[in-house]
């Protein structure tokens, strides 16, 4: 799941309306900006099989630290807790801790059954929605869509910086996803896990927007 995952950060403003998108973003993408890094590293690991699901050609075959339920909930924590120390606001910082953690809760709806619980010899869990490429486009546009309006009745921009900045990453987003539906295979994983590092490039774009926008009070 890509633009699920972003909806979800987007939406999650309306109970957190303290919280810039950028640690949203931070948040609900932790799990997905830490896997690119242990890729490269040789820690986890992926291979590239056309047609193993019908979105995505990628073969999760071994990533425990990242992905597992367990270490998920131990970032989740760890994230939690961090915001904590340096917020000071319990209620915000569980809101990103569980951020972090339904990342994995709709990951299990989309992927095939490779998802561990914990690391070690674990059961594979995944829902396999990546099987069905109009059920996938369906979830991903309404968990998007929703989250987008969620944002846009929750704040309101500042000036011209705060409405374009964020129509132009909702667009990018939309852009990136169709790239990634639509373009060539992947030349090898190193490949894939220095495109997975772009991501990051996302979290300042989201604390800039979020500098040039107001909560709207409910």
């Amino acid at each position: 799941m890509f633009l699920g995952h972003f909806g979800v950060g987007f939406a999650a403003k309306k109970i957190a309306p303290q919280v810039s998108l950028g640690t949203l973003f931070l948040s609900t993408q932790f799990i997905d900006l830490l896997w690119p890094t242990l890729l490269l590293l040789g820690v986890e690991h992926v291979n590239i099989e056309p047609g193993i699901t019908k979105i995505t050609p990628l073969n999760f075959t071994d990533y425990p630290i990242s992905h597992s339920l367990l270490m998920v909930c131990l970032w989740g924590g760890l994230f939690s807790a961090a915001y904590w120390i340096t917020k000071k606001n319990q209620i915000n910082a569980l809101v990103v801790g569980v951020l972090v953690v339904s990342h994995w809760a709709l990951d299990i709806i989309v992927h095939r059954p490779d998802l561990p619980l914990f690391p070690g010899d674990s059961p594979l869990l995944g829902l396999g929605l990546w099987n069905s490429i109009p059920a996938t486009l369906v979830a991903e546009g309404t968990l998007f869509v929703g989250g987008v309006f969620l944002y846009l009745r929750s704040t309101k921009a500042r000036n011209r910086s705060g409405a374009i900045g964020l129509w132009s990453l909702v667009g990018f987003l939309i852009l990136v996803y169709i790239g990634n539906l639509t373009g060539p295979l992947p030349p090898d994983t190193t490949a894939i896990a220095w495109v997975g590092q772009l991501q990051w490039i996302l979290i300042p774009w989201a604390y800039w927007i979020d500098k040039n926008r107001v909560a709207v009070e409910a």
